[in-house]
Order: C-alpha cells, then structure tokens, then sequence
C-alpha cells in the first residue's frame, strides 16, 4: 500500500506555498502539486470580496483552493499582499502553526502587466507605474523569502522556486520594456542566490518559466478565444501555435517536488518545455512544447509557423 500511495500521490504530506496562486500558472501549479497530494496554501489579492488591480474578478484565491481539494490535495486560500511585510508574516505563522512545516515555496507573485508601457524607452515610460511594476515582480519575492525560508530551512530537502518569464539563456537579451527586463531578470539571480544559501540546509532553489502561457488573460483578453478553439488565435499570430496551457508549467513543478534528486538542478533556470523532456510529462493534448527553444530559433516575424519539431 506504501508504494501504491507513493505512486498516486508521491507529495502527501508535503506542505506548500504557492504564493501569487490566483490565476495563470500560480493556479495551475497550486492545483498540480494538489494533484500530487500536497496540501497547499494558495495566496494572492483577489478573493469573492475583493478585486486587485488587476481588475478580474472572475479568478479568486478560494477557486483555487477549491481545485487543488478537488484534485486531491487539500486547498487554503489566504489573502494576502505580498508587499506588506506583517500580512506574510502572518501567513507564515499560520503555517507554522497549523503543519509546523513548510516542504515547498513558489514565488509566483506578479501583476505588473496592466503597468507596463510596453513600446517606451526606459525615460518615457511612467515612472509610478515602473517602480510599481519592480514592487510587484521583485519586492513581493523577496518579502516572501525573507518570512517563509526560516520555516522551510527547519527541516532538509525544501524546494524554493522563483517563477519567471524566460530562460536565462534567452533572457540575456534584452526583454523591453526596461522595467519588465528587469523584474523578469530578477527571479533567476534570486535563484541563484538562495541556492548558496540553502544548500547547507540541504535545501534547493531553481528558478522555472513557462512557455507562451495560454493564461485565463492571454485567451480571453489578448486573443479573444478560448482554450476550446485556441487555434483560432494562429490567425492573430502564427506563432501561438507554440503555446502552452498553465497546467504544463504546474506538471513541471510537481515533478520537481517529487524529485528526492532535485538538489541536481539547485541554482539553475529551467523550462516547462525543458523539464517535460527530463520527467516525460506532457500538456494536456499529450504534446510537449518547448516554447524558449522555439523563440530562439525560429524567426518571429515570420508570417509562417510549423511547430512540428517544437512540440
């Protein structure tokens, strides 16, 4: 029975914060590591009372929740801003107090996109809105590390992971505008700095990307489709036939956690599309995108795709 449990459900037991869980691939890897059998504490701004602003109210932190019970796991949802050093403090009290333990951190937290100006040089662009879009991409992580790394380092083989847009390979070009390059930047130094620190815990920190996200925001706000007829969206750009669904990224995480040789990746960037090649996972249409690959050598103004070697 031992190993038939560890099988279905190789994190039961494991404690886990998804911090930024409310949609995207917060959402999905909160509801995967559910899957998986952790009980996860899924965090974010937008509850059924309350609207971030980020301004959708139809993604709450208590769905979330909801679908990481409903997949197996056991879901928490607390409101939380992550900006506000005495709520994380709180958050992770309670943690403390209710598991005693904390297995796994992932600092998803974002926002930032309804702030960027995406075609302004670095003087033009609003500078409110630039140093916002900093506090939500880079302070939120490190506030949620300073809080939440005491209770992880307690016990060994705790798995911190910074969550990002772009490889670090990719991302050594510049990712305009300047505040976006450098709030998506950020995530993969952090995961490299924490991996110093921790490994004499025997604990890991990487830092993950998905691909082109087929988020709730990329389908019905920039697209104008659904995940049903998401092809459609090619008309609009070919090249989102390389796209990728949020739970892709959230397999990525779980099989990370479950991995007891994770401590091998500890410090480095990683892909959905690089690790499905590693664990063998697949998106949910059996396909295995690898979007960064794609990016960096196929040419994006190309009016043409064929994904056929990328996925």
């Amino acid at each position: 029975m031992e190993n038939a449990q560890t099988t279905t459900a190789p994190l039961s037991g494991k404690i886990a914060l998804v911090a930024g869980a409310t949609r995207g691939a917060g959402r999905a890897m909160a509801v995967e590591l559910g899957r998986a059998g952790a009980t996860v504490y899924a965090t974010g701004r937008t509850t059924r009372e309350h609207v971030s602003e980020v301004g959708r109210s139809r993604e709450t932190i208590e769905e979330t929740a909801e679908l990481v019970t409903a997949a197996g796991g056991r879901g928490i949802a607390v409101p939380t801003d992550h900006l506000d050093p005495e709520q994380v403090r709180a958050l992770v009290d309670r943690i403390d107090k209710e598991q005693h333990r904390l297995d796994i951190l992932v600092n998803d937290i974002w926002g930032g996109d309804v702030h960027v100006e995406w075609d302004k040089k670095m003087w033009e662009h609003d500078l409110d809105k630039g140093l916002r879009i900093l506090r939500l991409g880079v302070e939120t992580h490190i506030v949620t590390s300073r809080f939440a790394l005491p209770l992880l380092v307690r016990n060994e083989g705790g798995l911190v992971v910074e969550v990002t847009d772009g490889t670090e390979e990719y991302n050594k070009r510049y990712r305009k505008p300047y505040y976006y390059d450098l709030a998506k930047a950020a995530p993969l130094r952090m995961a490299r700095a924490l991996a110093e620190e921790l490994t004499e815990y025997g604990c890991t920190a990487v830092c993950l990307t998905p691909g082109w996200l087929r988020s709730e925001a990329m389908l019905d706000t920039y697209f104008k489709v659904t995940e049903e007829n998401w092809h459609e969206g090619t008309k609009q750009n070919p090249h989102f036939a390389i796209s990728e669904t949020p739970t892709y990224v959230g397999r990525a995480l779980a099989a990370l956690a479950a991995d007891p040789e994770v401590a091998r990746f500890n410090g480095q960037s990683l892909s959905s599309g690089g690790l499905a090649k590693e664990y063998g996972f697949t998106d949910v249409d059996g396909s295995a995108p690898d979007a960064w690959r794609y990016i960096t050598e196929v040419d994006q103004e190309s009016p043409t795709a064929d994904v056929t070697d990328y996925r």
